[in-house]
């Protein structure tokens, strides 16, 4: 597997204009005006250049503006979507980034596909959490994998965490992305649709060599394997990712881990790692596709080794 075998780009497709909700039992059928204001809304994303992630987020918020009050979203008045907006708030109490998603995806649909000039989107402001994520040690992230008995997931999961990746951005790692030449992995179109070069590690190389070997796909580096596990040769897509986080959360739960874990929790355990390690925190800006360094500036909190360091020579100077 080199950077010289690669077939012809195949990146994922753009979703399809998300279908219209069931009715709930007794309530009329949504009108057909709503499926045209979905493919409206869904170019008007795609022109936007929005994520997938993020178009299946703003579609997803409309439609639950639409199906609260049971009217298409164009005949939604602004006293209603005022009152939405206090019923996430106080009622449903979401949390800021949940709270922050659905408005930002309303928004989106009453300024550009069904502008409005209403003085609630112009007002409503979200207040950004200040919560820390949940790091894992070095210890605990090789138990973790180590506790992965398929040989897909744990490629994909180690892979992860020794390349600092992003969910989505692993699943759609391709065999031309590796450059064995350099040890550098190309990440094609990550968050904001940024290319960015990251590190490959020789043990990572080796584990994916290893498990590339047991499906030989031409284009895909975790392919679908199938339900019986052994179509991975001809998949033309990547693992779900319903797969890798269903892995995730029974391997959490067999060795007891007690924080909260996820498949991003990977991510930031290498930033933390890194830092800790001495790596500059413009290279880890770099690694992990940040626009802003202040993103990645999150990770200062997240060690403690730094604050012990600092600690220590405070106490050395006050002598």
């Amino acid at each position: 597997m080199t950077a010289t075998t690669i077939v012809p780009r195949s990146r994922k497709t753009v979703p399809a204009p998300l279908r219209a909700s069931k009715p709930a039992p007794g309530s009329a059928a949504p009108p057909r005006k709503t499926t045209e204001l979905r493919r409206r809304m869904h170019q008007d994303l795609q022109l936007a250049g929005l994520s997938e992630r993020t178009q299946e987020a703003y579609l997803r918020a409309v439609r639950q503006l639409a199906a609260h009050f049971k009217l298409p979203p164009d005949q939604i008045t602004e006293p209603q979507l005022r009152e939405y907006f206090l019923f996430l708030k106080n009622d449903k109490r979401f949390a800021s980034a949940s709270l922050k998603i659905a408005f930002c995806g309303i928004k989106f649909f009453f300024t550009r596909t069904v502008p409005r000039d209403w003085e609630t989107l112009a007002r409503i402001r979200v207040p950004r959490a200040k919560t820390l994520p949940d790091v894992l040690t070095t210890d605990e992230v090789r138990r973790l994998i180590d506790a992965v008995r398929t040989p897909h997931n744990k490629a994909y999961l180690w892979t992860v965490y020794s390349l600092g990746l992003r969910l989505g951005e692993g699943l759609h790692l391709q065999v031309g992305d590796i450059d064995s030449q350099r040890m550098l992995v190309h990440v094609h179109r990550g968050k904001g649709a940024k290319d960015r070069y990251v590190p490959l590690p020789p043990k990572t190389l080796a584990m994916l060599r290893e498990y590339w070997a047991t499906h030989r796909n031409l284009l895909w580096l975790f392919p679908a394997t199938g339900r019986d596990g052994q179509q991975g040769a001809k998949a033309t897509g990547p693992m779900a990712k319903a797969s890798v986080q269903g892995a995730m959360r029974r391997v959490v739960q067999e060795i007891g881990l007690k924080k909260s874990v996820h498949i991003h929790t990977l991510r930031h355990s290498y930033a933390t790692h890194l830092l800790e390690a001495g790596v500059n925190l413009r290279l880890i800006q770099q690694y992990l596709g940040h626009s802003s360094l202040q993103t990645t500036m999150v990770y200062l909190h997240l060690t403690s080794q730094g604050q012990e360091q600092a600690r220590a020579t405070i106490d050395k100077l006050m002598e």
